[in-house]
């Protein structure tokens, strides 16, 4: 029954994925409109490249090895979320076992009383998110119980803090974009799974941001100073996904980005929230960087389908596969 169910599905990506290089008709067009100038066969040959490196260097608790964040739990979420991206069964499918010791991981650094994941709330965000996109589709029981928890403990240190945002421990009273963009992310992954997420916890999130767009439309790490790439894909990301692409913060976010040089110092963390970004602000936008990426991360992934970064291998292979995720749209909080 196992195998039959695995090759049901795999046989069904098979045929989405022929569908989406040969059919001509108006309803594929829709669908796959952004993209056609990626082969189906290139992009999977690259993507499943990767999983390989992933798969083959995961140690037996969950995590990876190497430095200085393979053994974090953000890390090891995103190379969960990573392959649930990919759209195989989470639990009979080639990567079902590795999907679960990630989880389990995960869920054990997760402080039982208060929610909180990890040690610092880039943990928490990123490993949230992880149950998010599990939560429905793997079968673990604890996963409901601590995406509610995760979701909580996000709000309730919201609540605490003067500039309605996050930053490092629960506790912090101050804030800034990139800790902030986890969480908000998380939150909305979390809302499409079912989980209840407080409008007013969205709205002050948003409110922060606005606080922090700069007069050129980027948007700084603090405060209204020093924009960058990074920072302001995160927070095109989190407008677009509160549907409020029509805001004049997004609009002028966008316009922004789409001039601003990617952040080479932090290149698969710029990629992993600019293909995001750009897919929702607009399909040519995104049709066109979406190409030029596919481009550059092929012609730069080893031999063995990893991605070199300052994250290092395992960060930067996973955000590397997931700017290249949208290709698929498996994943809820990867779709329009």
């Amino acid at each position: 029954m196992t195998n039959d169910k695995t090759s049901s599905l795999r046989k069904r990506v098979a045929i989405a994925l022929i569908w989406f290089a040969c059919v001509g008709s108006s309803q594929a067009q829709v669908l796959f409109q952004e993209a056609p100038e990626i082969s189906p066969a290139e992009l999977e040959r690259v993507y499943t490249k990767g999983l390989q490196f992933l798969l083959k260097n995961q140690a037996e608790d969950g995590s990876w090895s190497d430095r200085p964040y393979g053994s974090e739990p953000a890390a090891v979420a995103l190379a969960v979320v990573s392959m649930l991206a990919h759209g195989d069964d989470p639990n009979f499918g080639p990567y079902a076992s590795s999907i679960r010791r990630g989880l389990d991981f995960v869920l054990k650094f997760r402080n039982a009383q208060t929610g909180y994941i990890g040690k610092t709330m880039y943990n928490h965000g990123f490993s949230t998110l992880a149950l998010a996109e599990a939560y429905g589709t793997v079968q673990d029981a604890r996963l409901g119980p601590a995406l509610v928890g995760a979701v909580k403990l996000i709000v309730q240190s919201q609540a605490k803090n003067p500039q309605g945002a996050w930053r490092y421990s629960p506790e912090s009273q101050d804030a800034d974009t990139t800790v902030s963009g986890a969480q908000m992310v998380a939150l909305f992954a979390a809302r499409n799974a079912g989980i209840a997420v407080p409008e007013e916890a969205i709205q002050k999130g948003l409110k922060y941001f606005a606080k922090c767009q700069t007069a050129d439309g980027g948007f700084g790490y603090l405060t209204s100073q020093g924009p960058n790439a990074t920072r302001t894909a995160i927070a095109c990301l989190v407008y677009a996904l509160a549907k409020e692409k029509n805001n004049p913060v997004f609009e002028k976010g966008f316009k922004y980005l789409q001039k601003a040089p990617p952040e080479l110092g932090y290149q698969q963390y710029y990629l992993y929230y600019a293909a995001q970004a750009f897919f929702h602000a607009s399909p040519s936008a995104w049709r066109d960087w979406n190409r030029k990426n596919f481009k550059a991360l092929a012609a730069s992934q080893g031999t063995d389908g990893h991605w070199e970064g300052q994250f290092g291998s395992s960060f930067s292979t996973s955000a590397s596969l997931l700017s290249l995720a949208l290709n698929y749209r498996f994943l809820p909080i990867y779709e329009r």
